[in-house]
């Protein structure tokens, strides 16, 4: 299955840089994504655009498959890549803030997709998990009788992507999931994360 990764925001808020070149524990945040997909046997794709030209550039250097959109936003420029790319059967899309993903959760999440039966899966987290009040919240919604926010990974037809596509909706209440970077205070946080899993020697 290919792991459309978007990649097209220059995230200004960060005040950084391209946002998905920013480092944890030294290495490019999408670069942890892809990793992670790479490992759990899917086909990683960047979704970039001219908004993110050293993103392009990095994908190319390190010869990572890349698809270049208009920078649209993230809705626009995920139709504009899967039409393009002639996805038809299902793909996942991930956020590339989502430094703390692993192979084990992909898999998770695709065997949740396999059971559901549904054209869509969106994945949730528990909001009691959100790691303190430094971590903004976009939106949520009540999941299993839980309140949640979405972790930004998701699976959907390739087929159907520009219709409403029929998703369950699957509550995983791992932390990795929650730590996004959005703000400089979230980077400093999932940065001290990140080095405390390395000393205790936790993966």
């Amino acid at each position: 299955m290919r792991a459309l990764i978007m990649a097209g925001g220059e995230g200004s808020r960060l005040g950084l840089g391209e946002k998905p070149l920013v480092t944890i524990g030294g290495i490019p945040m999408i670069r942890h994504v892809i990793d992670a997909f790479v490992e759990a046997g899917h086909e990683p794709v960047v979704v970039a655009s001219l908004r993110t030209p050293m993103t392009r550039n990095f994908c190319r250097v390190q010869g990572i498959a890349l698809f270049s959109g208009e920078g649209r936003g993230y809705i626009p420029d995920l139709v504009e890549a899967v039409t393009e790319l002639e996805e038809t059967d299902p793909v996942f899309t991930c956020t590339s803030d989502l430094p703390c993903l692993t192979a084990d959760l992909i898999r998770t999440i695709e065997q949740a997709y396999r059971s559901a039966g549904t054209p869509a899966l969106s994945v949730w987290v528990p909001l009691d998990l959100r790691p303190g009040d430094v971590f903004e919240v976009p939106y949520q919604e009540v999941v299993e009788g839980i309140p949640a926010f979405p972790a930004g990974i998701n699976i959907l037809r390739g087929d159907r992507i520009t219709t409403t596509q029929e998703e369950t909706p699957l509550l995983l209440r791992n932390r990795r999931l929650a730590y996004h970077v959005n703000t400089r205070e979230e980077l400093e946080r999932v940065r001290a994360a990140a080095a405390g899993r390395h000393r205790s020697g936790r993966s």
